[in-house]
């Protein structure tokens, strides 16, 4: 699996990017989100999620965990496969697709295109119970680039720690602009 990627940005295009790692350059698919967010910098950070297929193995591209996570939700849905998400990544940011899917709107999900109404209704049972689970990703960082509060839970919970326990410490500790060992720390003290 390849998890991301580290290099030099060669080529730029709205819907892929090739990335140059000690001299091997790896074609990656892109959402515009991620081709907007991801400047023309020499140096680059692309997460990633490799799909093997019968006959091709492609690489998909993403700014942040957060896009990549959703983009594995999606994916998970029966009847939508990486095009179709990497079309509603491009569309709407994950944020905005946790907010409808929890809050049942399905016409703004039939917005994008390739979706229909039976489609629309299958993300949405599929996905709810596990965005209302990400109630603190879907409502903190899905609605910011705040990966490190993302990252701070993840080890948290990882430790043993309850999960609703956890955000609310990460709540009081976070001001903004803390690294993901500080969070830790004082979310620690506070648990």
């Amino acid at each position: 699996m390849i998890a991301q990627l580290v290099g030099k940005l060669v080529e730029k295009n709205p819907t892929d990017f090739v990335v140059d790692c000690n001299g091997v350059g790896y074609e990656v698919k892109v959402s515009l989100n991620t081709f907007s967010t991801i400047g023309s910098n020499e140096n680059v950070l692309v997460y990633t999620k490799l799909i093997v297929r019968e006959d091709a193995q492609i690489l998909y591209g993403f700014a942040d965990k957060i896009e990549r996570e959703m983009f594995g939700h999606l994916i998970s849905v029966s009847g939508i496969g990486p095009s179709t998400a990497m079309i509603m990544l491009s569309s709407m940011v994950p944020g905005e697709i946790a907010s409808a899917i929890t809050s049942e709107d399905a016409k703004t999900i039939q917005s994008i295109k390739g979706i229909g109404a039976k489609t629309a209704q299958r993300v949405i049972i599929d996905l709810k119970d596990k965005m209302l689970k990400m109630a603190f990703s879907s409502e903190n960082i899905f609605n910011s680039d705040n990966t490190n509060q993302f990252d701070a839970l993840t080890a948290l919970t990882s430790l043993g720690f309850d999960k609703k326990s956890a955000e609310k410490a990460i709540d009081k500790v976070a001001t903004g602009n803390e690294s993901v060992e500080e969070l830790i720390k004082g979310a620690l003290k506070i648990l």
